[in-house]
């Protein structure tokens, strides 16, 4: 039997407003729906760790967002504001009216602005790895791509190389070449330039969202790694102490815990959507640290 074959995320396509977004499902008639946004520079594919966990519980349904993954994309749509829009578009697509979110790295300040825009339509959201404050609290190569003048620098780069480098820095986690592959190919040619325009919004888009945060309703877990490179276990901190109703996990690792810390990760998502969610009132927080693997 084929790797590709094991595999239990099975990609389709679906048009949505003249594009061409990749999804996966895995369907559990009367449970919760659960909507996961791919991390960047990765895909669906990175939900392989906890995928078979969470859909013992969840109707699960992943995408990969416009310019992401093997989306196709669009220059208006390059933005965590405009971005956060368009999920609802995507829901609306795929028939869901009503559902909890997972979206760690872009998907964090995306869709909190799905959840602060369609407070009715989010129930709960599980996120975090990504910049979601203002002031930014971001380091590493982040901050270099928000910053630069332009991308004349990166564009001189293999965009295959930097993909795998990314890879490679997860920790605890073998990642399968399938996985890889799929990750290599999304980004490959512009599109890994391209990708870039919506990070490189961070300074316009997160003063937007900031007042937002003070206002919203709707609960939220929000998972880091204690380590992440990008400096953003500190804006995991900031946010939760903006956001009225929220709880903090701080796990172990680097950036991508949803894959080097998959079982608590998936532990966690699964108590919270389960649930866990209803039980935080207002100005109520709960902070946890897995064990060292």
């Amino acid at each position: 039997m084929s790797e590709s074959s094991t595999i239990p995320i099975k990609p389709v396509f679906v048009k949505v407003d003249g594009l061409e977004i990749r999804y996966a499902t895995s369907p559990k008639i009367g449970a919760p729906t659960v909507l996961m946004t791919g991390p960047w520079p990765e895909s669906i594919f990175s939900y392989l760790p906890i995928w078979e966990t969470l859909a013992l519980e969840f109707s699960l349904i992943a995408i990969d967002l416009p310019g992401f993954g093997q989306s196709e994309g669009r220059a208006d749509l390059m933005s965590p504001h405009a971005m956060g829009d368009f999920v609802m578009e995507i829901a609306s697509a795929l028939d869901v009216d009503r559902f909890h979110a997972i979206g760690p790295d872009i998907g964090s300040p995306t869709l909190l602005f799905t959840a602060s825009h369609y407070p009715e339509a989010v129930q709960s959201l599980v996120i975090g790895s990504g910049a979601s404050v203002f002031p930014m609290q971001i380091d590493g190569i982040l901050k270099s791509i928000v910053e630069a003048p332009n991308l004349d620098e990166f564009r001189k780069l293999d965009p295959a190389q930097v993909v795998l480098g990314a890879v490679g820095s997860v920790k605890s986690y073998d990642v399968p070449q399938r996985m890889k592959d799929d990750f290599v190919a999304s980004y490959a040619g512009d599109r890994l330039w391209d990708s870039m325009a919506l990070v490189r919004q961070y300074p316009t888009d997160l003063p937007i969202l900031k007042p937002l945060l003070a206002a919203m309703k709707t609960p939220v877990q929000i998972i880091v790694g204690k380590d992440d490179p990008y400096g953003l276990a500190k804006d995991a901190e900031l946010l939760h102490a903006q956001l009225e109703n929220s709880a903090l996990s701080v796990l172990p690792g680097g950036h991508s815990v949803w894959m080097e810390q998959a079982s608590e990760y998936a532990r966690i998502a699964s108590a919270w959507i389960g649930g866990g969610y209803a039980k935080l009132t207002p100005s109520v927080s709960a902070t946890a640290a897995a064990p060292s693997p």
